[in-house]
């Protein structure tokens, strides 16, 4: 009976995450939208006026509540149904964003969001079990074997890369620039963040973990990141539609962060033929929703494209065509 309440306190906790996180892009992205509207620099630019809007802040702080109960949550059920759940996430970003900041979410992005959804839980449930981990040493011998730190290098290098060359001549135009860096970094966060888990969880039952340096390396290191991912993140909100954001941000770093965790646990040698297969038909599935998702971002608000949801007959057609117009051959989407 335990195992069954904790069950439902671990998903009680999930869904009311996702609640808070979904709409924390909603209130953050109204925050954005004031601080520019009174004349500071958009964060897109490289401004930081946004640090000054009281909606920002609350924006900020349901995000930490919804982040809280997410960690929470794994002290009671097992991450194979928290972790999905997260997923939800997304839908509560979309409909938020829909009704409060009227950005029509076009019915193949609705598509795209289940294409995505259904492809992450894929992913997640044939994910590699993680191991037991009981002291901070353990991480950090994890995390200092050759296999990851070859990873990190890569890691660091692409976000470089990203952020000195590509940031200051394609972010405004390509929304992978922006969230591929909070995902990247967002990867290796989630390991360190691992790490001070599992020193405070220690800690609070007797066992001091921050007498070890690398905890407090780990610390200072998931610092600097989430900082990172916060202000990249905010480029991407007030720059790009909110319903295509969140959607794109929760599979790139929902697929790094597992790849990240099969190479520094190494986990995925216990995997079936089938898990892997499985695997990799939900990474396929998320491309497809990625794509379509991409490509009808902006169908929603186009009134060009609206006849393609509401087929008429040829004679609505030709009594809403002007007389002085020439009928189009094709629609460009």
């Amino acid at each position: 009976m335990r195992g069954i309440s904790d069950n439902v306190h671990g998903v009680i906790l999930a869904l009311s995450s996702s609640i808070f996180i979904g709409a924390s892009f909603i209130i953050k992205k109204k925050g954005l939208k004031k601080a520019s509207a009174t004349g500071g620099t958009r964060a897109g630019s490289g401004g930081h006026a946004y640090l000054l809007e009281p909606m920002w802040w609350a924006g900020m702080l349901t995000m930490i509540i919804g982040e809280g109960a997410n960690f929470a949550a794994y002290a009671y059920a097992p991450a194979i149904l928290v972790t999905p759940l997260g997923a939800l996430s997304i839908i509560v970003s979309a409909v938020l964003a829909h009704f409060i900041l009227k950005e029509r979410l076009h019915i193949f992005g609705i598509v795209g969001c289940v294409l995505c959804l259904v492809g992450s839980v894929s992913i997640v449930l044939h994910a590699p079990l993680e191991k037991k981990i009981e002291s901070v040493m353990e991480v950090w011998h994890l995390a200092t074997e050759p296999g990851f730190i070859v990873y990190t290098c890569v890691v660091v290098v692409v976000v470089l890369v990203l952020i000195f060359r590509y940031v200051p001549k394609l972010g405004q135009r390509y929304l992978v620039i922006y969230i591929g860096i909070c995902s990247l970094t967002g990867s290796l966060t989630v390991m360190g963040v691992k790490a001070v888990g599992i020193a405070l969880k220690l800690s609070f039952e007797g066992k001091n973990q921050f007498k070890y340096y690398q905890t407090w390396l780990f610390t200072v290191f998931v610092i600097v990141f989430c900082l990172l991912q916060l202000n990249y993140l905010n480029k991407a909100l007030e720059t790009f539609n909110t319903a295509v954001v969140s959607p794109v941000y929760y599979v790139m770093f929902t697929t790094l962060t597992i790849l990240a965790s099969m190479i520094m646990f190494k986990d995925y040698d216990h995997q079936t033929a089938t898990q892997i297969i499985t695997a990799l038909c939900g990474f396929i599935t998320i491309l497809g929703g990625t794509f379509l998702l991409h490509k009808t971002k902006d169908m929603g608000n186009n009134p060009s494209t609206n006849a393609i949801l509401l087929p008429k007959n040829n004679k609505d057609i030709e009594s809403s065509k002007p007389t002085n117009e020439k009928p189009k051959e094709t629609i460009d989407i």
